[in-house]
């Protein structure tokens, strides 16, 4: 089985995707989207991401990437690179039967993994909040967007939202 590596994100029309180490914005309907895109699929963060969530996904291989050596979680498989932690993730897939790994944050890891990523799930933010952390512009050379739907407002999310999917387009 071939198993392929997706990268998942949320990105304000500013690039912004996160403020503080948090998400700058209430989105409660793209983190049900996220739940469903993730459940049962290995996920690879870097160790602020997984400390921001506070605890492992349930349902997902969590693979944690750091540079501290002393760093220990429960629950979660810890690495110090991007690639071996990718490759991990792809035996964790193939021996529970899925063909997707998702890369979920934060932004070193996704400009690490974007050259070994073949999917972006990319959830556009319909507002512009301020942020301490970007997500480069993907290369029209490069990808090409295969669908984009949007996502359907809730109650409490903050803005609109579509999700798009992009596909690397190859040789």
């Amino acid at each position: 089985m071939t198993v392929i590596t997706s990268l998942i994100v949320a990105v304000a029309r500013n690039g912004v995707i996160g403020r503080d180490g948090q998400l700058p914005w209430r989105m409660p309907s793209d983190l049900k989207t996220f739940r469903r895109l993730t459940m049962g699929k290995p996920i690879v963060m870097g160790r602020k991401t997984f400390q921001s969530i506070g605890r492992p996904l349930d349902g997902r291989d969590n693979i944690v990437i750091t540079r501290d050596p002393h760093f220990e979680a429960g629950g979660v498989s810890v690495f110090n690179s991007v690639t071996e932690a990718l490759v991990l993730a792809r035996a964790l897939a193939r021996t529970n039967g899925t063909d997707e790994v998702m890369v979920i944050g934060g932004a070193d890891i996704f400009t690490a993994s974007l050259p070994q990523v073949q999917r972006v799930y990319w959830t556009e933010i319909a507002g512009e909040p301020e942020g301490d952390v970007t997500f480069p512009a993907l290369d029209p050379a490069d990808w090409r967007e295969v669908s984009a739907e949007p996502i359907p407002r809730g109650p409490k999310d903050e803005f609109d939202a579509v999700l798009k999917i992009f596909e690397r387009i190859t040789a």
